[in-house]
């Protein structure tokens, strides 16, 4: 499956983003640039890199011309880039694109997400954080301490995201995490990732080596984490591999 954009994060502070249009359609994208700490600039300007125009198909033509990848408001043929509800928990960001296609969708799926996204969020990802250093030191080996976080970090875990935790000591809940090792084994009915249960979800997403049968679609692996091993193969694996291995085959 192809992704229609690539999600990126960039920091805007003290750099300039052009922005052209009329002050009622431009005015939510002001607010939203200088939000980031954006420069906001006009069309001549020689140095911005991004533009956002708000009706002005002639404007979108000029700017592209000159390299500058564009935002056209309610145009996503001619965008760039889009712009993604976002839920704001910093340092946490959670943003929902649609491609441009349905800002309507975005904005529901967002409210969806602020009701269920605890307020402490910032505060959990400040603490991780800050607790590098004495995770080093308490997990030397990376894929050790990964996976201790990862177990900490999952539905039910010791630091489960989606609870309020205070202020937790997190150094102590991650070590009382219990990362899964050994071998796992999937054997699923459907290749469609959406009929994975929360089970399967989890495991994979978890997965250190993720071992499958020729005929495991890739959209299935996919919900594996993108730095786990992947391995085809017809044999059962051995529990030979450090961390967590996932196998998966079809029924």
């Amino acid at each position: 499956m192809t992704l229609h954009s690539l999600p990126l994060f960039v920091r805007l502070h003290g750099r300039p983003v052009i922005l052209v249009g009329e002050e009622e359609a431009a005015a939510p994208k002001r607010r939203l640039l200088e939000r980031a700490g954006a420069i906001v600039v006009g069309e001549d300007d020689a140095t911005a890199r991004l533009a956002i125009v708000a009706d002005d198909e002639a404007a979108v033509a000029r700017l592209k011309a000159r390299g500058i990848l564009v935002n056209a408001v309610d145009r996503p043929d001619l965008c760039d880039f889009t712009l993604p509800a976002i839920v704001d928990r910093a340092p946490v960001i959670v943003a929902i694109g649609t491609g441009g296609v349905s800002a309507g969708l975005a904005a529901a799926l967002r409210q969806r997400l602020e009701a269920l996204l605890p307020a402490s969020l910032g505060r959990l990802a400040d603490a991780l954080y800050a607790a590098r250093g004495a995770l080093r030191t308490h997990y030397p080996d990376g894929g050790a301490r990964r996976r201790a976080i990862g177990a900490a970090l999952a539905a039910g875990g010791t630091l489960d995201p989606m609870e309020d935790h205070g202020g937790a000591d997190v150094v102590a809940a991650i070590a009382a995490s219990g990362a899964a090792t050994g071998v796992e084994r999937l054997r699923l009915t459907s290749t469609d990732p959406d009929d994975l249960t929360l089970r399967q979800v989890r495991l994979l997403g978890a997965a250190d080596r993720v071992t499958h049968r020729a005929d495991v679609p890739p959209a299935i692996l996919n919900r594996a984490r993108a730095d786990a091993l992947r391995q085809r193969t017809e044999a059962t694996p051995s529990d030979d591999h450090p961390g967590l291995t996932v196998d998966v085959e079809m029924a």
